[in-house]
């Protein structure tokens, strides 16, 4: 099965950069990224030691509903290009663990498909969750609960 991973939506990051709200109403908050855990959630690469990031509050759902879960997350500062593609980023492997679940076409969670994996395997569980057909897509988050990304099939 084929799948597609996609940072988040270029039209709303530059919004973001711009100053519009995050999804708790206030404006993000600019920091100079420490250490190597600083992935932005655009382009899904990580924010180099020293460079500028947006940190934020983030809702990866079109609505508020009851599973619609809202989190931090880093963006660049500076311009930077879509991630879209077949395959997670490499850094992913060190997501560990890594939180990944299925969710349905009424963005609630399947519990059924939620579930905890050292980073080497979110592929094969992204790829085996989505081979249920009731699934939508998943979300793949760190093991703070943070978003990492959406992954459909491709």
């Amino acid at each position: 099965m084929s799948f597609v991973v996609r940072g988040i939506d270029t039209e709303e990051v530059e919004r973001i950069r711009q100053g519009a709200a995050d999804a708790n109403g206030q404006r993000a908050l600019v920091r100079v990224a420490e250490g190597v855990a600083n992935p932005c959630r655009h382009c899904l690469d990580l924010i180099a030691e020293g460079d500028d990031k947006l940190v934020l509050s983030y809702r990866p759902f079109a609505s508020v509903q009851p599973y619609a879960e809202t989190g931090p997350i880093f963006l660049h500062a500076r311009s930077c290009t879509r991630y879209e593609s077949d395959r997670l980023p490499a850094w992913f492997d060190f997501l560990d663990p890594a939180i990944v679940r299925g969710y349905d076409t009424s963005d609630w969670i399947r519990y059924d498909t939620g579930t905890v994996v050292a980073g080497p395997q979110i592929d094969a569980t992204c790829r085996q969750i989505l081979a249920d057909a009731s699934v939508a897509y998943v979300h793949v988050r760190s093991k703070f609960n943070c978003f990492q990304c959406r992954v459909d099939r491709g």
